[in-house]
C-alpha cells in the first residue's frame, strides 16, 4: 500500500511539473520569447509571411483576451468595435503613391490586412469617396472602413456656419453622391487638427466657438440630405500648447454630432520633446504646463462615452537613435491595455513629412519585425462588417 501511495504521488509530481513547464513556455513565448533574451531564433522573410488568418474568437476583458465561445471582434454601431481595435494606416503620404499602390505595398511588407485606410481631400472640387476609394473599401474578401479628412478651405469657419452658398452646394452635392455610389458607413473628419489655425479675435472667423459652429452646420445639412451612414470624427492636435489654451474646450461641437473624437500624435526617436514610450505618446505633457494630465486623460473624463480613436500616429526614425523605433512598437503591444477608451489605431506612413521625416514601419529591419508582431496581436483582429 505504501508503495503504491508513493508511485501515485511521484507521478502526481511528474504531472504538476509538465503543467507548470509548459504553462511557463508558452507564457516567455507570447512576451517574446528568445528575442527577448536576445537568442536567435527562425523567422520566414517578410515575402513568406501569409495575411493573418480571421479575426480574434475571444472575449475581451477590457483590452484583454481569454478563450470564449465564438466572440468574434467585430464593428457595431458607429463602427465601434464589438471588442478590439480597429487597425488602420494612412499609406504613402506625402507621395505619388499614395492610395490603392501604397496600401497594397504596405500590407505586402507588414504582412497583415488594414481594417482602416485614411485617406485626405479639400475643397470643393472632389465628391468623396473618389472611385479608387471605394474600390478599396469594397475589396473582395479585404473590406476595408474609409477614413476620410476634409478641409473647407473656401472660406472662414465662420462663414460656412452661417450657410455659406458655395460650401452648402458642396455639401448637397457630396449628400447625393453617397446616397447613390456608397451607402457603407465610414469615419468623416472636419477639418482636422483645427487648432493650429485658431485665431480667437473677434471677427477673424476663425475663433474655437466658430470651428465648432461650423462642424456643426456641416454634420446638420449632411444628415438632413441624407448621409446618414457618416460617422463624424473630432480629431485633434494634442498639442500641449494649444490643448491647455482657455478656448480649446470651446472647439466641441457638441455630443449629438460627434461620434468619436481622434487625436493625431507622434514619438520623437531624439531624446527631447515627444521621445518616450507609448503612454508617453497618448498623456504628453509639459513641465510648463503642470496641470495638463495629457490628452487620453483629458478626454477620457471630459468625454468618457465618447470612443476614442488614434487618428494619426508613428514614429519618427532617426539614424542617431536608430533603435528606438523597433522599442516603441513593442511597448504599444505591452501598454495598450491600459488605456481602454482607444477603439482604433491609424498609422501615418511616409518616408519624408513636409520637415523630412520618416515614420516607414521597415526604417530597420528590426522595427518592421516589432511592427509586423504589434498588428499580430489578438487586440488589433477586428472583422469589418
Amino acid at each position: 500500500m505504501r508503495q503504491t501511495r508513493s508511485r501515485l504521488l511521484h507521478l502526481a509530481a511528474l504531472t504538476t511539473a509538465f503543467t507548470m513547464s509548459v504553462t511557463a513556455t508558452l507564457s516567455w513565448a507570447w512576451t517574446g520569447g528568445a528575442d527577448r533574451l536576445g537568442i536567435p531564433s527562425y523567422r520566414p522573410p517578410v515575402s513568406a509571411l501569409p495575411d493573418l488568418p480571421g479575426p480574434s474568437r475571444l472575449v475581451p476583458v477590457g483590452h484583454r483576451f481569454e478563450s470564449g465561445p465564438d466572440r468574434t471582434c467585430r464593428t457595431g454601431a458607429r463602427l465601434v468595435p464589438t471588442c478590439g481595435i480597429l487597425w488602420g494606416v494612412a499609406p504613402g503620404a506625402h507621395t505619388e503613391a499614395q492610395g490603392l499602390r501604397a496600401l497594397t505595398e504596405f500590407e505586402r511588407k507588414t504582412g497583415r490586412h488594414q481594417a482602416v485606410f485614411h485617406g485626405y481631400h479639400k475643397g470643393t472640387r472632389q465628391l468623396f469617396p473618389t472611385e479608387q476609394e471605394i474600390r478599396i473599401a469594397r475589396e473582395p474578401g479585404r473590406k476595408r472602413i474609409l477614413l476620410l479628412n476634409w478641409k473647407p478651405e473656401t472660406t472662414t469657419w465662420a462663414r460656412i456656419a452661417r450657410g455659406d452658398r458655395r460650401t452648402d452646394d458642396f455639401l448637397d452635392r457630396l449628400a447625393a453622391h453617397l446616397r447613390e455610389n456608397f451607402r457603407e458607413r465610414f469615419f468623416f473628419a472636419i477639418h482636422h487638427e483645427a487648432e493650429d489655425q485658431v485665431r480667437e479675435r473677434v471677427g477673424s472667423g476663425y475663433t474655437a466657438r466658430d470651428y465648432a459652429a461650423m462642424f456643426r452646420h456641416v454634420v446638420k445639412r449632411l444628415r438632413a440630405k441624407g448621409a446618414t451612414n457618416v460617422v463624424t470624427v473630432l480629431v485633434h492636435m494634442a498639442y500641449v500648447p494649444h490643448t491647455t489654451k482657455s478656448w480649446f474646450q470651446h472647439m466641441y461641437p457638441g455630443d449629438e454630432v460627434v461620434d468619436w473624437i481622434g487625436f493625431d500624435t507622434y514619438s520623437y526617436s531624439d531624446p527631447g520633446y515627444g521621445h518616450g514610450d507609448f503612454a508617453e505618446l497618448l498623456n504628453r505633457r509639459s513641465a510648463s504646463k503642470p496641470g495638463w494630465p495629457g490628452f487620453y486623460n483629458w478626454v477620457r473624463g471630459r468625454h468618457p462615452d465618447k470612443p476614442l480613436m488614434v487618428a494619426e500616429w508613428g514614429v519618427w526614425f532617426s539614424e542617431r537613435n536608430p533603435g528606438h523605433m523597433a522599442e516603441f512598437y513593442r511597448e504599444v503591444g505591452e501598454q495598450i491595455g491600459r488605456f481602454p477608451g482607444i477603439k482604433a489605431m491609424v498609422h501615418f506612413e511616409t518616408p519624408a513629412n513636409h520637415k523630412g521625416q520618416d515614420s516607414s514601419v521597415d526604417s530597420t529591419p528590426a522595427a518592421l519585425r516589432e511592427y509586423r508582431r504589434l498588428g499580430r496581436l489578438p487586440v488589433f483582429q477586428v472583422s469589418v462588417n
